[in-house]
């Protein structure tokens, strides 16, 4: 999957934990999936268009009959929803609120090798300066993200890592998504 549909299926809370739970097997119907990822109508309802309109879903053209789900998975979302599974799996509970936020999981796509806050920026060009600060600091206090200074060189460059279960997620992240040269 390229780095910029991956942005765009986080760019909604609740996208990856459809995603996940239709992997898992919870019936394609609204009720179900509501019900499983814990999300509010609304919110839950925008996500649902959104990876409508990302193509990863559909809704089910047969529907009316009660055990017919009522959205099914694209072959593109199929692959998306793997990955949405497998992010899952290896989260925890307290976790959650941590990946429904936009650039947790693209910024942990790129440090599956440490680097420099310039390099997390040009890899994921429509982040800003403030989103990728916030995104790191938070991670780092989560205890997902190591900051080592280099004071051996002038300015001092911070390195950044994935550690813990930053490094599980980033692993899992960076081996599903590719980067543009």
């Amino acid at each position: 999957m390229d780095i910029s549909l991956f942005v765009n299926i986080t760019s909604r809370a609740w996208a990856l934990p459809i995603l996940a739970q239709l992997q898992s097997g919870t019936p394609g119907r609204q009720a179900p999936l509501l019900a499983a990822t814990g999300a509010g109508r609304t919110a839950f309802a925008q996500s649902m268009d959104h990876l409508i309109t990302l193509g990863l879903m559909e809704r089910n053209p047969g529907y009316g009959h009660p055990l017919r789900p009522e959205f099914r998975l694209t072959e593109q979302g199929q692959s998306a929803a793997k990955l949405a599974g497998e992010i899952n799996r290896v989260a925890q509970e307290d976790d959650r609120d941590l990946l429904r936020r936009t650039w947790t999981l693209p910024v942990l796509a790129t440090l599956h090798s440490p680097r420099h806050f310039s390099e997390i920026k040009r890899t994921l060009p429509p982040i800003t300066d403030r989103a990728l600060s916030q995104s790191l600091k938070t991670m780092e206090a989560r205890d997902w993200v190591h900051r080592q200074v280099d004071d051996q060189t002038r300015p001092p460059r911070a390195h950044y890592s994935a550690v813990h279960r930053g490094s599980l997620l980033s692993d899992i992240t960076a081996a599903a998504v590719t980067f543009a040269a």
